[in-house]
C-alpha cells in the first residue's frame, strides 16, 4: 500500500450491531440511510439529522436497495428483485432472479446512471464460482458475468463510462468499459488493482465525482481510496476488522457511511472486536454523489 492510513475519527451509529452489515445506501430526499444484516433478513432505517432507527423484518435475505420513486424502492433479494412501498414496508416480487435456487443469495449492487442495476448473487456458504453479476433494467435480466465467487465492489465512474467490480475470493478489482446509456458493458473486463496475497479481501465500494473508489477491505478494519488509475492514496480506519461496505451520506454527500459485520467471529474475536458488526460515519471529506434511482 503506497497512501497513508489515517486512525479512526468519526462516529458509531446507535444502531443494531448486524450479523452481516452490507448494502448502505442514503436518500437525500428524506435524510434517510439504509442498510441491510443480511443473515438476520433485516433493513435498518436510520434518519441522519435526528439519530431515528427502525428495523423492518425482511421475507428473504436482502443485501442491495434502490429508490424507484418517493413512495417505491427495489430491495434485491435471494428470491430476486421485490418492489416495496417505502410507507407502509408492503413487498411484492417483482422480478424473480435465482429464486428456485436455495444455496444461492444476493450480494453487492448498485444503480447505474441509466437507471439500471447491477447485482451479484453467491452461495450461501460461499462456494467457489456459485454466483453470477447481473444487469437488470425495467425488469429485464442480462447476465453478465457467471462464474463469481463473493461478487463485490460493483459501483460506476461519474461519467457512467465505466464499471467496477470484484470476485472478493479472487481479490482483485476489476474495471470494464460501458456503455452510459445503458450500463451494458461494450469491452472485456481488465484487472485494475491486484490485491491477491495482501491482507484482507476487497469488498463494497463506492465512486466519488472525482473517480476515486472508496472500497471497504473485509478482515483490515479500513476503507482504502483508488484513483481511477489503480494508485492506493489513502486508507481510513474502521473501528471493526470486518468492514463491508461504503455509502456517501449527508445533504452533500460529503461523509462516508460504513457497514461491517460478525459474521463467522468466535466469542473470543468478538471480545478483542466489540464494535464488529456496527455502523459508523468516517469524518474524512470526501466528494461523494447520490445514487440513481432505479428504472422500474
Amino acid at each position: 500500500m503506497a497512501g497513508r492510513t489515517t486512525t479512526f475519527s468519526g462516529s458509531i451509529l446507535e444502531a443494531p450491531a448486524c450479523l452481516l452489515g452490507e448494502g448502505p445506501t442514503f436518500d437525500p430526499h428524506t435524510g434517510t440511510a439504509w442498510w441491510f444484516d443480511i443473515l438476520g433478513k433485516m433493513l435498518v432505517e436510520y434518519v441522519l439529522a435526528t439519530g431515528a432507527v427502525r428495523q423492518h423484518p425482511l421475507p428473504a435475505m436482502g443485501s442491495v436497495l434502490a429508490r424507484v420513486d418517493s413512495e417505491r424502492q427495489v430491495i434485491v433479494t435471494e428470491e430476486g428483485l421485490y418492489l416495496r412501498q417505502t410507507g407502509t414496508g408492503a413487498m411484492d416480487l417483482v422480478t424473480p432472479i435465482e429464486a428456485d435456487n436455495a444455496a444461492t443469495r444476493s450480494n453487492d449492487g448498485r444503480v447505474h446512471q441509466s437507471g439500471a442495476l447491477w447485482f451479484g448473487t453467491m452461495g450461501k456458504n460461499a462456494e467457489t464460482g456459485a454466483g453470477t453479476i447481473y444487469h437488470v433494467v425495467r425488469g429485464t435480466v442480462t447476465v453478465l458475468y457467471p462464474g463469481i465467487s463473493i461478487p463485490n465492489a460493483i459501483c460506476f465512474s461519474p461519467d457512467g463510462a465505466t464499471a467496477y467490480f470484484t470476485d472478493t475470493a479472487v481479490n482483485k478489482l476489476m474495471r470494464v468499459a460501458v456503455d452510459p446509456a445503458t450500463g451494458l458493458p461494450s469491452g472485456e473486463p481488465e484487472v485494475l488493482v491486484d490485491h491477491s496475497g495482501s491482507e484482507g479481501g476487497i469488498d463494497g465500494a463506492v465512486c466519488d465525482t472525482d473517480g476515486v473508489i472508496w472500497n471497504a477491505r473485509w478482515d483490515a478494519g479500513s476503507v482504502d481510496a483508488y484513483s481511477p488509475d489503480g494508485e492506493h492514496l489513502l486508507s481510513l480506519e474502521v473501528p471493526a476488522g470486518k468492514s463491508t461496505c461504503p455509502a456517501f451520506v449527508g445533504a452533500d454527500a460529503g461523509r462516508l457511511l460504513v457497514t461491517s459485520a460478525q459474521e463467522g467471529m468466535s466469542r473470543e474475536q468478538l471480545d478483542r472486536d466489540p464494535e464488529a458488526g456496527k455502523t459508523f460515519v468516517l469524518d474524512h471529506p470526501v466528494k461523494g454523489r447520490f445514487e440513481p434511482d432505479y428504472l422500474l
